[in-house]
């Protein structure tokens, strides 16, 4: 509240971007841990697509009122028992405890921390990397995309903490090379359609990378499609 604002009519409580988000020190994981973090939200997104899909009228609201519910133990209404049959609910409870464990073990945390524990943790992680910066350290979150030039990915002279955690990286104004792996061509795409304003055709994103087809990215894009990854509208792919 403190480091927030005010909008609108009722005057409501508003987070500060630059204030609460940006210089929010996320865990320097290593890429096993990356990659588990990344499949349990991917499987916990498209779970809860694919559930309002099927039940037009489920709501995240009512979802997550059931899931908190089921957390606590606490006895289901009949409207509870509804919206977790239509949402199994239990399988996104299950979905977020194990993103929660994965997500501590990438800070090096105990898993199941007591809310109080872990914002005193994360203020105190947040001063280390300001200390860290001031001495031209920087931990990129995204380090193909802010660290160009730099011979060690990671280390900056002049970025802060502020500047780190706008991870919501540019689009690049060359073609960069695509990814020989299947996994990785998978979220280059990904991270293309959610860099982009609008929706993208397969040639749009193509013109991303270095030497690629059309013809290569939309048979990708369409199985991103197909696991809800990414939303096929009319004017083409966006997440």
């Amino acid at each position: 509240m403190a480091a927030g604002g005010r909008l609108g009519v009722g005057n409501d409580p508003v987070y500060d971007g630059s204030r609460c988000f940006q210089p929010f020190p996320f865990p320097a994981a290593t890429l096993a841990q990356q990659a588990r973090i990344r499949e349990l939200a991917e499987q916990l997104d498209a779970h809860r697509k694919r559930q309002q899909a099927q039940h037009p009228s489920l709501t995240l609201t009512d979802l997550y009122n059931v899931v908190e519910k089921l957390r606590a133990v606490q006895p289901l209404s009949a409207k509870d028992q509804t919206v977790n049959q239509q949402g199994l609910a239990s399988v996104v409870l299950s979905l977020h405890q194990q993103l929660d464990a994965a997500v501590a073990e990438a800070y090096a945390w105990p898993p199941a921390l007591p809310e109080a524990e872990i914002l005193t943790r994360l203020v105190r992680l947040n001063h280390e990397r300001a200390r860290e910066e001031q001495a031209g350290h920087v931990r990129y979150l995204r380090p193909a995309y802010q660290a160009k030039g730099n011979k060690e990915q990671g280390i900056g002279n002049t970025v802060t903490q502020a500047d780190l955690a706008l991870a919501v990286s540019p689009v690049p104004s060359s073609p960069i090379p695509f990814p020989t792996e299947l996994a990785q061509q998978m979220q280059a795409l990904r991270d293309a359609l959610q860099q982009a304003t609008q929706p993208q055709t397969a040639a749009q994103v193509a013109a991303g990378f270095k030497r690629l087809k059309a013809e290569k990215v939309e048979p990708l894009l369409a199985t991103l499609a197909a696991l809800s990854l990414v939303r096929q509208t009319p004017e083409g792919y966006a997440v």
